[in-house]
């Protein structure tokens, strides 16, 4: 029998900050897992994605074979009609596979069955979280991977159900083997299984969560990261200006020394010319 109590579901924003569970839709997370329907869906979600092109030829298409190998009587060995017959080598394939279509219709009613049950089923291992609107101004992986990384959820096959089409937030998961990012609306039984957690925007269950203050941490980390960056940035004005001034001081001693070379020159000639008066 269906469950009636409520279930509820960890919230978080969406910089991954926690906030207080949030209770799941009622009409839709009532405790109902039916196992033969979600294995009906997955099967014919399965045999859907085949390509049936799977193909062999009989003896009436193999080239060649239409003369006799041998004659009838007189040889002492067995009547053969052609080379081309199953039981010789390079010969028709009996009963092989041809191409042909796979698909299975599954009636609508047993699809939306099938998939409550797989969001039940993951709700009782308290493996749905609800977060806030995922806005990406562009496609970016290393925000979604910090995103998931503060939930928790590094190494682990996430599916992310968004509001809508979202093409910054799908291309950002698209080089991620173990994250996959779907319309709520579309996704199936079989991707709700696949995943180890679903991850749901509040508003695709009809759901608004209020504005929560974010860490102070977090904003305490990013005032230190700004400090550090501009320290950084000192730094280097320093270095080049040293070094632009280190260049200056050598070149000034260079031609400080010029002089003095000239004259050490100046005076050996002079000393020469005395002795050879």
């Amino acid at each position: 029998m269906a469950d009636t109590t409520i279930m509820n579901a960890a919230a978080y924003t969406a910089k991954g900050t926690a906030r207080d569970k949030v209770a799941l839709p009622s009409d839709l997370f009532d405790g109902t897992v039916n196992m033969p329907v979600m294995h009906q869906a997955v099967k014919a979600y399965l045999a859907n994605q085949r390509q049936g092109n799977a193909s062999t030829k009989t003896r009436g298409f193999v080239v060649g074979g239409n003369q006799k190998p041998w004659k009838q009587k007189g040889t002492g060995r067995a009547r053969q009609g052609s080379t081309r017959a199953p039981n010789w080598v390079g010969g028709g394939t009996v009963f092989g596979p041809r191409p042909r279509s796979y698909a299975e219709a599954v009636p609508r009613k047993v699809r939306a069955l099938a998939r409550k049950s797989a969001l039940n089923a993951r709700a009782r291992e308290d493996a749905i979280i609800v977060v806030d609107s995922l806005e990406y101004d562009a496609p970016k992986t290393s925000q979604l991977v910090g995103f998931l990384n503060s939930l928790g959820l590094s190494g682990k096959k996430v599916l992310i159900l968004t509001d809508g089409v979202k093409p910054n937030v799908y291309m950002s998961s698209r080089n991620m083997t173990d994250t996959q990012v779907l319309n709520y609306t579309d996704v199936s039984t079989y991707n709700i299984l696949w995943s180890e957690v679903v991850v749901i925007e509040s508003a695709a269950l009809g759901q608004s969560l209020g504005p929560v203050a974010e860490d102070e941490g977090e904003a305490e980390a990013e005032g230190k990261h700004e400090k550090k960056a501009a320290k950084s940035a000192k730094k280097t004005t320093r270095k080049s200006a040293t070094k632009k001034s280190g260049r200056k001081s050598t070149s000034k001693s260079a031609s400080a020394k010029k002089p003095t070379r000239k004259s050490a020159a100046k005076a050996t000639k002079r000393t020469a010319k005395k002795k050879g008066k």
